[in-house]
């Protein structure tokens, strides 16, 4: 590539980095629809290997996501608000025995001070807020009705991610060979190579650990329900939402069940066995079963690098970047793997065929 070549590049990229960052408002439904299209293709794929046509598997494909749409709100989203509201009404009760039971227990094993602990403030905000709920409400939609073109624009974009995923998802295939029609013929296998690598992280992270997390999720929450926790279904879920990286979700989901197991049954045994029963099991599916059956050994995404990429998203593009965060973060990670490779092939590492980084001669193997 001769020098122009190069800086026509790199201004092309540099314009469309500046339009994409212009055009970041109205982008989100699209980013968000080609995700929700890379994740129901493969399902398109099996149907139309059934004999279904391509227009009608998105169809199935749409109805089936629906119908989970469809129970979620009927079924759990009404008692994931009432545990929420539970949660929101036990607060000044679990600081109360935070206070009087939890810490001056901890207090007196860690031989702490008298007055370590000062919850009251904490405590008065809570209780002061509770009897404002109808306050809340009514401050909630006169801010909704002043912003009405703000939220009637958001629900625009809402309603524009089904229309966009389905006819990405209907012409998947179509538009994958015309883009493979456009790259360089010279450079044709190295680009596919490169993009079959990141597709397989992609499968294995976004629909793999997805289902892990679904399925986390589920044990998790059925399971401290038996054990009859009040707030079983919403710390069962936060776990299995936040077993997205690795161990954070048995943390997070064990400490949680435990506070509100001692809350809720004091000091008896039997329900704190039962939540460690619970997520002991959990973990022992998802290392033995859930994770070599549906992820495997193929994403190498480190956990510090999927909390990294989570934030960094978060703070650059909002819910958008948060969604978006680990596919890009994967695509990255392949792309680093083929630098890396080059770099150690480069004379700038020390390995080119004049000497090694210690000024000896490179030796070459004799004839047998």
């Amino acid at each position: 590539m001769t020098d122009s070549n190069r800086w026509l590049w790199l201004a092309g990229l540099f314009f469309a980095g500046w339009l994409i960052y212009l055009l970041m408002p109205i982008l989100s439904p699209f980013l968000v629809g080609i995700l929700l299209a890379y994740l129901g293709d493969p399902l398109v794929d099996r149907l139309e290997e059934r004999g279904l046509s391509r227009t009608w598997g998105v169809v199935a494909v749409f109805a089936l996501f629906g119908l989970l749409l469809l129970l979620f709100l009927l079924f759990l989203l009404p008692m994931l608000g009432r545990q929420l509201v539970h949660l929101y009404e036990l607060a000044p009760l679990m600081l109360d025995w935070l206070q009087q039971v939890a810490l001056p227990w901890v207090q007196v094993k860690l031989g702490l001070a008298k007055g370590f602990w000062h919850l009251d403030q904490l405590k008065a905000m809570f209780a002061g807020q509770l009897g404002k709920t109808t306050d809340m409400v009514s401050q909630l939609l006169s801010q909704a009705t002043a912003s009405g073109l703000a939220l009637l624009a958001w629900l625009g974009n809402l309603l524009l991610v089904p229309v966009v995923s389905f006819y990405l998802l209907r012409d998947w295939d179509i538009l994958v060979a015309k883009l493979r029609t456009l790259l360089p013929r010279r450079r044709e296998g190295v680009v596919v190579g490169l993009t079959g690598e990141c597709h397989e992280v992609l499968g294995a992270f976004l629909r793999g650990q997805l289902l892990v997390m679904l399925a986390l999720g589920v044990v998790y929450a059925l399971g401290l329900m038996l054990i009859g926790l009040d707030l079983g279904l919403l710390i069962g879920l936060l776990a299995g939402l936040a077993s997205i990286v690795p161990y954070m979700g048995f943390v997070v989901g064990i400490g949680a069940a435990l506070v509100s197991a001692l809350f809720q049954f004091g000091g008896d045994p039997y329900p704190l066995i039962g939540v460690a029963a619970v997520f002991t099991v959990g973990q022992l599916l998802e290392g033995m079963l859930l994770t070599p059956l549906l992820v495997g050994d193929r994403i190498g995404l480190h956990p510090v690098a999927v909390i990294f990429a989570v934030l960094a998203g978060g703070q650059l593009f909002g819910f958008t970047g948060v969604l978006l965060a680990l596919p890009v973060a994967a695509v990255i990670m392949v792309l680093l793997r083929h630098v890396h490779d080059l770099y150690k092939l480069s004379e700038l590492y020390g390995e080119s065929s004049h000497g090694d980084s210690s000024g000896g001669s490179a030796e070459s193997p004799g004839p047998t």
